[in-house]
């Protein structure tokens, strides 16, 4: 596949490509809902502070979903290359980039560092005051422009989510690459890249989860079960999980989920089931991981007056609005939400990936489907389906 051949360990020669477009395979949409279309595009080379990296493996998160379902119009924008979760190898740099060169391994991340803004520069935000998470934006940072055309150059291909995974190559800026090591399990660091880090994140960074304490998780997809890895890597002694699909709930026990709920099975809210469980008070954290505002109001009620604390990680879509009434934050419960685990990508990720490969959080059970690249389509029915947790994609 494409002009440059890989293998899964990542091994090539970058002197036969660097400074010239690559012809290569991505898996274009054309519109909302369409087929993924395997076809031969141009990767232009990186421009500065640009790198160009052959994708070894890349996985399916909720977030394409999404934006292929084209659920929020305002976001809408054709032909694009969607994907955020990857592991790849840096094929050529563009100048001013000096914190990887060519051959290293590295994981995108759509919520990039520059390291220098002032946003960078603070303790209090994991945003970076230009390469931070942002839907609508769909070409490079330097000149408006994007790095992929069509077969013959005749039609630009647009970006999405600062990185563009489901290509052979893609262009990234170098605030959203972090180098990771080079003797570190590949196909788990794809998961790095979004839905572990921004579950076990939320458990360690945001809300600080204590050991002892108890949390309930409010939709049991990748990132809700990282919720509950990270809770468990803290000693949390209850982690209630609520979800729809009864199959999640034996996913779950493996990472650390100590009872379920179907909200299918009860007339009551969930809230109130919850309560009932923990002696009328409530857990102590929640987690929103579903994207759904009723589901939500649930996840806030379902915490203890005085201190619950809820996080929000699930995308939901525009315009609807928060469903709580101002005063409900008088009795003490509190609701925030999560970009990406609120780790600093580029100056925290490295630690986070030493953690995993340590054995700290344990990432085994995420993947649960491989397939090759020119089935992401057949993927992506496993994940509408709620067949797959992570269906890793091998380039």
């Amino acid at each position: 596949m494409g002009s440059l051949e890989g293998n899964n360990n990542g091994s090539f020669n970058p002197n036969e490509t660097r400074g010239k477009v690559i012809t290569c395979k991505a898996a274009v949409v054309w519109g909302p809902k369409q087929p993924f279309v395997i076809e031969d595009i141009q990767v232009h080379p990186p421009q500065k502070l640009e790198v160009r990296i052959k994708i070894l493996y890349t996985s399916i998160c909720h977030t394409d979903l999404s934006a292929w379902k084209g659920e929020s119009e305002a976001q809408r924008i054709y032909p694009r290359i969607l994907g955020h979760e990857a592991v790849g190898i840096v094929e050529s740099v563009g100048e001013g980039v000096t914190d990887m060169q060519e051959g290293d391994k590295v994981v995108p991340i759509f919520n990039g560092e520059c390291q220098e803004c002032i946003y960078c520069k603070s303790e209090k935000t994991n945003l970076c005051e230009k390469f931070r998470v942002n839907p609508f934006k769909s070409v490079m940072h330097s000149d408006g422009k994007t790095r992929f055309t069509t077969r013959h150059g005749s039609q630009p291909i647009y970006h999405f989510l600062n990185t563009s995974t489901f290509s052979e190559y893609t262009v990234i800026d170098s605030a959203c690459l972090v180098k990771i090591d080079s003797d570190a399990p590949l196909k788990m660091m794809t998961l790095l890249s979004c839905g572990v880090s921004t579950g076990v994140g939320a458990a360690w960074n945001t809300a600080d989860v204590k050991e002892g304490s108890s949390l309930s998780i409010f939709g049991l997809g990748s990132v809700g079960l990282a919720v509950a890895e990270g809770a468990r890597a803290r000693g949390a002694s209850r982690i209630i999980g609520v979800d729809t699909n009864p199959s999640k709930f034996i996913k779950g026990v493996s990472m650390g989920i100590t009872d379920f709920i179907n909200p299918m099975d009860s007339d009551k809210p969930v809230h109130e089931i919850i309560r009932e469980m923990t002696g009328g008070k409530g857990v102590d954290y929640s987690f929103e991981c579903a994207g759904n505002l009723g589901v939500l109001r649930e996840a806030f009620l379902s915490t203890h007056d005085g201190w619950g604390l809820t996080v929000v990680l699930g995308i939901h879509p525009t315009p609807n609005m928060m469903p709580l009434h101002p005063m409900e934050l008088f009795d003490g419960r509190k609701i925030v939400a999560s970009v990406f685990g609120d780790f600093k990508g580029k100056s925290q990720l490295p630690k986070f990936a030493d953690d995993c490969i340590s054995g700290v959080v344990k990432l085994d059970g995420f993947i649960t489907h491989e397939l090759p690249f020119l089935k992401i389509n057949e993927a992506f029915d496993l994940l509408v389906k709620g067949e797959s947790l992570r269906c890793l994609l091998q380039l």
